[in-house]
């Protein structure tokens, strides 16, 4: 008997494997976005302007979208970095705070770790302005973490000084903290200057795999050049709220 005669055949496309998942059926759809949009602003496209409006169109109804792949190994690389940049703070404080032998000094110093921050986004800002777009990968997002343990030198330098000019020189409080800018302001831009310059090819050098450290370098060159400058100011002004009149030589603050 001819298959004919007992079915009536059509042909057509349809899906050669079922996927399932916790033995529920499910389905993946792939997303390639373009070179110039970061993965983690192509999520957001897809989150606020795909599945937002299908779930209020009730399209999604019984349904549960979720983001893989690249996007979520992005996701798990962002919040182990988070956890691992407070970390770092934290240990770089205590570190400071039984080397000073104070707990107070040290958050003055760790003050200047979000102008810091700040001026890596400017940099990243102006890379992605001025040279070419660079996307906030791992890399650049490491970029943040090493900012941690290099910025804060400059404010060691000055809280340092300043404290031995109270103990040692005999100094008051604003005296000491003009003293130890004074003394200080010259290896602190000797050091910053030539970091900088160290990583400016790394920003503005062309050629293959340049994109790979472009972004780490532009987050530190700019995060160290804006803390630099705003060191001088901020660190020795919130120094002198706290140093009051200090003892001469052999003695410690109260």
């Amino acid at each position: 008997m001819p298959v004919s005669s007992l079915a009536h055949l059509v042909y057509t496309q349809g899906l050669t494997e079922i996927y399932h998942m916790e033995r529920k059926r499910t389905f993946s759809l792939e997303v390639t976005p373009p070179t110039d949009v970061p993965v983690q602003k192509a999520m957001e496209i897809i989150r606020s302007k795909v599945v937002e409006p299908l779930k209020k169109a009730g399209k999604l109804r019984n349904m549960a979208v979720f983001l893989g792949g690249v996007a979520d190994k992005l996701t798990q690389a962002r919040l182990a970095l988070q956890g691992n940049f407070l970390l770092a703070a934290i240990i770089i404080y205590l570190l400071m705070a039984a080397l000073f032998e104070n707990f107070l000094y040290p958050l003055i110093i760790i003050f200047s770790v979000p102008l810091a921050a700040a001026g890596g986004v400017i940099g990243l800002k102006l890379v992605n302005l001025f040279i070419a777009p660079q996307p906030l990968d791992i890399l650049t997002m490491l970029g943040f973490v090493i900012l941690i343990g290099v910025v804060v030198n400059n404010a060691i330098l000055i809280v340092h000084q300043t404290l031995n000019n109270i103990r040692y020189e005999g100094l008051k409080g604003q005296e000491a903290i003009l003293s130890s800018v004074r003394t200080r302001i010259r290896p602190i831009f000797m050091s910053a200057i030539t970091s900088i310059f160290g990583m400016l090819p790394l920003v503005v050098a062309p050629g293959a795999g340049s994109e790979l450290y472009r972004g780490l370098g532009s987050v530190v060159l700019g995060g160290l050049a804006l803390s630099t400058v705003f060191t001088l100011f901020v660190i020795p002004s919130l120094l002198a709220f706290f140093v009051g009149k200090k003892g001469k030589r052999g003695t410690r603050e109260t």
